[in-house]
């Protein structure tokens, strides 16, 4: 083991009998006989944990543990006490201790609080420090995954934030095309200009010219006064077309010969007005397939089609699932003021079994019923759908505790055990399937007990 530890007890047997048991296990121990002397030990050194007895001359086991908070917040501190001084005791964890420890002291006992703090610790930093640099690396503006599909996507959108390609991003409806469209921008040269969305499948037919290139005044009914297109609105950021599968076929001219001059004519003007705006489409369709039957042009979707960037389905991410409810059980959490402390270890096995057709929105749209719905501490597999209390192949996931390790720890033995069975025991076709290499298969079996 290793770890650094003050001891603070004005009983000198108790003292060096901890700070014996404590080296023996390995433990670099600093004793002191009273908290004056802790608190300077505090200010010369920084510990781990502090063991320190609630009452001592002087300055009291409170005292350390308010000082430790204020000077050492890293630091966890244990109360040692006896019988008669339990409600202190409790008055201590209120205030930030870790752990209260009863008199007479059972070693054993010391050792296992001990370890299990320093566990918990080190789970926290190593967390903590993981999602500093997710954040330092892929700060996009609320886009959860932390799978590999989506590391890939993060790597991606991180090449072409600083370039001035053109961008096409596909995936399902609901995968979260305009959330990577917008971290392209807002890690990009251009985040403090406008970054302006449209639709293109929500404007009526009719008005698409006019909402992408602008008019003039009294060019048509109801064109009160001027109006700037998207692309002359936005200069110097970025426009981003959804849907853009749906733009008309004979716009689609006018659209190129934009994308290509960087110069847009409003409706009802002679004038040319140049622009200086990125460009980033978005379709839930298969463009090629388009330009095939017709649909699409193929100089225009090549225009578009710089740089492609494809988001990947639920189903090709599921072990992102329980970070992406927690994520949105907080969001609605806070939106709806409600304070469900988590989601049981049912539910969660439930939401990674379940076929999510309408993908990350469609998991938002269940977390945020849920939350509304729930009258308890936990969101539980009874305030989700019926069709949650068993996936679609008849299977439950069981889970003993509710952490997010545990959840997707079960969830990816299932799934290695289901795409094995597929593939007929076939492991590089299984790692194949998978998206992970044969050696990572293979270690992954053997961390989760996967039979060959």
């Amino acid at each position: 083991m290793s770890g650094s530890i003050l001891i603070a007890d004005d009983e000198d047997s108790i003292r060096e009998s901890l700070t014996i048991v404590l080296e023996d296990e390995g433990y670099n121990c600093t004793a002191v006989k009273d908290g004056s002397e802790a608190i300077d030990a505090i200010d010369r050194a920084s510990y781990d944990i502090i063991v320190t007895d609630l009452k001592m001359p002087d300055t009291d086991g409170i005292e350390v543990l308010e000082y430790a908070l204020k000077h050492s917040s890293d630091t966890l501190t244990i109360i040692i006490t006896a019988h008669g001084t339990i409600e202190t005791a409790i008055q201590a964890l209120r205030k930030g201790a870790a752990d209260y420890i009863l008199k007479p002291l059972e070693f054993d006992e010391v050792l296992i609080r001990i370890k299990n703090l320093l566990d918990q610790k080190s789970l926290a930093q190593e967390n903590k420090y993981l999602r500093e640099q997710i954040d330092k690396e892929y700060n996009f503006n609320h886009i959860i995954g932390e799978s590999s599909a989506m590391k890939n996507v993060y790597k991606m959108v991180e090449r072409v934030s600083q370039a001035t390609s053109n961008v096409l991003v596909t995936g399902q409806s609901g995968t979260g095309k305009e959330l990577v469209a917008r971290a392209i921008h807002s890690n990009s040269d251009r985040s403090k200009k406008p970054f302006l969305a449209i639709n293109c499948g929500a404007i009526p037919e009719n008005l698409v010219e006019s909402e992408l290139f602008g008019h003039k005044k009294g060019s048509f009914t109801g064109a009160n006064a001027d109006k700037d297109g998207v692309f002359v609105a936005a200069h110097g950021g970025t426009v981003f077309l959804d849907e853009i599968a749906e733009i008309p076929l004979n716009l689609q001219v006018n659209l190129l010969r934009v994308l290509q001059e960087r110069e847009v004519k409003p409706v009802g003007s002679n004038q040319m007005i140049s622009f200086d705006t990125r460009i980033i489409a978005a379709t839930n369709k298969d463009l090629e397939k388009e330009v095939e039957e017709g649909n699409f042009r193929d100089d225009l979707y090549y225009r578009l089609n710089v740089v492609e960037i494809p988001l990947p389905p639920l189903e090709q991410r599921r072990e992102d699932i329980p970070l992406l409810a927690h994520h949105f059980l907080q969001k609605y959490n806070k939106e709806l003021k409600r304070n469900l402390k988590g989601i049981t270890s049912d539910a969660m096995g439930a939401m990674m079994a379940y076929q999510w057709k309408g993908q990350v929105r469609e998991l938002e749209n269940v977390i945020e019923r849920a939350v509304l719905l729930s009258d308890g501490d936990f969101l539980t597999i009874d305030d989700l759908p019926g069709s949650f209390k068993e996936s679609s192949d008849g299977e439950s996931f069981k889970m003993d505790g509710d952490k997010l390790d545990e959840a997707i720890q079960v969830f990816e033995k299932h799934h290695i055990q289901s795409v094995l069975k597929r593939t007929e025991g076939n492991k590089s076709e299984a790692a194949r399937l998978l998206g992970i290499d044969p050696s990572t298969l293979y270690r992954k079996m053997e961390r989760l007990g996967v039979s060959d």
